[in-house]
């Protein structure tokens, strides 16, 4: 039965805009759905968090983190966020809507992968949680479940839903980590920790089980898969798989290393150990059936389109086949035309014949032989993808552009892409990696906080976290310093930490109960502006006297900053009680409870009030004494 029958929000128009057509998956936070942009016409995916979580601030906090961090990642390998959103009880992000399938379908569906296609899958993940890493950002779930497949072949990674600030500590919940157990690192594990290398151990482990077709880890507890993570070195994954190359050992074993500070420091380091590594491997190594793959059928590379099912067609077939037509003689005639007859039947079989070639030749040649498709050059060196191109017959144009993960001088990619038709004689326009893009941070020191941002934005560079301290000659909201430092050389898109004045530190006087002129006086003598609130406050202050400053007596501000002051009203009158005649406990208590202090004196030994300072129905200032005499 298709539950999706039973689905509330099936059929509904979310937030007026996104009309929900069908669910694609569940999740313990969110429910993924298949929808309809209705403004701009366009299919994506929606993220509605479960409407019993929304009330928590905690998760609505985390959804929300999750669009506002991937939405600063620009990446073709991240899948984009476009909106985030509430209506009612619902939360949601609308996504982008990958047809395909995830990693882990094609783990169930295929057990190990060829080395080539694990690979092929690994550097664009890779390349987007580089990304992330150079944004100061870290993944902290990275498993087969959060690779997509397009339908197209391409890779991207999902669900940055427990995405945080690079080396903060991992949020607790119910006393559980946050995280899937199989991948967890072991400073995850040990301390709480989750910087870049974090997301380079499970990404290791990611590798180990598509080279191997299962997790390294196996318990039937999850704290026995802890305990392995802390103590126990992944296996080499030729242990399962005999022949793997000893080179692909050493990648896994130096992304899953136990101690973070001897793995590659992020994801970026990663994707070129990981490039080093295919290219010392021989095609027979790269392409080696492990034994847990499932079917006998070709497993082609990603770049080729991983969600191609097809088993492998022999390239005779591809090419096409001529039509195979028999031709049905007619019996011989008798007489004299014996011979005749039989040539001139010979004649019409041959022409026959030729016809069908002619129309078969010209058929093939419409449809596939004026055709070749474009072979596979990405992250080969220039001049080798030149030659393997035109081998092919096609003509070569090379354009260059940077890039943070094709080293320098190797193909980025291709347009016609890989495996795509293009005529025989058809160009080839190849991109060309100039390495990263390097730029010089330029010094912003005294410059305003606003046109520093717009500085670094214009060198290539991207503003981060903003600092105020106090500082003796910085004017105030002006650059102290950067981190980087000024006329350093990074890559571009790097992030640089600014620090602001926050102008000379100043004590701040006290002028509570000076009069309005002489408070002003006072605090521009020490370099402050003054302002005066509009509501005045009963205090003990006199009439017309300061009796608040706002910042206090001794607080530490810059100068040039104000302080407001609130004057006084003088005391609150109030009227006294009539005490006079009443015992001594209940003329405390009514004098006491009117706000008055009592002061008590006594005549031989009675107990009754006989006289009072202020006599009963006058008033005086609240918090003033009033004296009784009692005998």
């Amino acid at each position: 039965m298709d539950t999706t029958l039973q689905d509330p929000l099936v059929g509904y128009v979310l937030d007026g805009r996104y009309r929900v057509e069908a669910r694609i998956a569940v999740g313990g936070m969110a429910t993924v759905y298949r929808a309809v942009d209705t403004r701009l016409d366009r299919v994506l995916a929606l993220k509605v968090m479960h409407p019993g979580l929304a009330a928590d601030g905690a998760f609505v906090d985390r959804f929300i983190r999750e669009a506002k961090s991937v939405a600063r990642l620009a990446h073709p390998n991240v899948v984009s966020v476009y909106d985030q959103g509430t209506d009612g009880s619902y939360v949601y992000l609308a996504m982008e809507y990958v047809a395909g399938c995830t990693l882990r379908d094609v783990l169930r569906e295929r057990g190990a992968l060829q080395p080539r296609a694990a690979l092929d899958i690994l550097e664009p993940v890779l390349a987007a949680l580089g990304a992330a890493h150079r944004a100061g950002l870290v993944h902290r779930d990275m498993k087969p479940e959060n690779v997509l497949i397009g339908a197209d072949g391409r890779v991207k990674v999902a669900d940055f839903g427990l995405v945080r600030a690079v080396d903060t500590n991992i949020t607790v919940t119910g006393g559980a980590l946050l995280g899937t157990v199989s991948y967890l690192a072991p400073e995850q594990i040990e301390d709480g920790t989750a910087g870049t290398a974090a997301d380079v151990y499970a990404c290791g482990v990611v590798l180990y089980e598509m080279l191997t077709g299962a997790k390294p880890r196996s318990g039937s507890t999850a704290a026995q898969v802890l305990y392995q993570h802390l103590h126990e070195d992944v296996p080499a994954p030729s242990a399962a798989v005999p022949g793997l190359a000893p080179a692909l050992d050493g990648l896994v074993a130096a992304a899953t290393a136990r101690d973070p500070r001897a793995r590659p420091g992020d994801a970026v380091a990663l994707f070129g150990q990981a490039r080093a590594v295919r290219s010392t491997l021989t095609d027979a190594e790269l392409d080696a059936v492990p034994p847990l793959a499932q079917g006998t059928g070709e497993v082609r590379s990603v770049a080729q389109g991983l969600s191609d099912r097809t088993a492998a067609i022999p390239r005779g077939d591809r090419d096409g086949a001529l039509n195979r037509t028999s031709v049905l003689q007619s019996p011989p005639a008798s007489g004299g035309s014996r011979r005749a007859r039989p040539r001139r039947g010979l004649a019409a079989v041959l022409a026959a014949v030729l016809l069908v070639f002619g129309v078969g030749v010209g058929v093939w040649y419409i449809n596939t032989g004026q055709f070749t498709q474009v072979p596979g050059v990405r992250s080969l060196p220039e001049q080798e993808a030149v030659r393997k191109l035109q081998a092919e017959g096609l003509d070569v144009r090379a354009e260059r552009a940077f890039s943070d993960v094709t080293d320098r001088g190797h193909v980025i990619d291709t347009e016609p892409g890989p495996g795509e038709r293009i005529r025989d004689n058809g160009t080839v326009t190849m991109t060309v990696s100039r390495g990263p893009e390097i730029v010089k941070v330029p010094d912003l020191e005294g410059m305003p906080l606003a046109q520093a941002k717009q500085r670094l934005r214009d060198a290539g560079l991207e503003p981060g976290m903003v600092t105020e301290r106090f500082s003796d000659g910085g004017a105030k909201g002006t650059v102290i310093s950067t981190d980087p430092r000024a006329g350093s050389r990074h890559r571009a898109d790097t992030a640089v930490a600014l620090t602001v004045s926050k102008g000379e530190p100043v004590e701040a006087p006290d002028v509570i109960g000076l009069s309005l002129p002489d408070a002003r006086q006072e605090l521009r003598e020490a370099g402050l502006r003054v302002e005066v609130s509009g509501k005045r406050v009963h205090s003990e202050e006199d009439r017309n006297t300061v009796a608040e400053q706002v910042p206090s007596e001794g607080d530490e501000v810059a100068r040039g900053d104000t302080v407001t002051l609130t004057l006084s009203k003088g005391p609150q009158l109030v009227e006294v009680p009539d005490v006079e005649g009443q015992s001594l406990d209940e003329a405390k208590r009514k004098l006491e409870d009117a706000g008055f202090t009592v002061d008590v004196s006594r005549f031989f030994f009675g107990d009754t009030v006989f006289d009072q300072s202020v006599n009963g129905g006058e008033k005086a200032p609240r918090g003033s004494t009033i004296k009784i005499r009692v005998r």
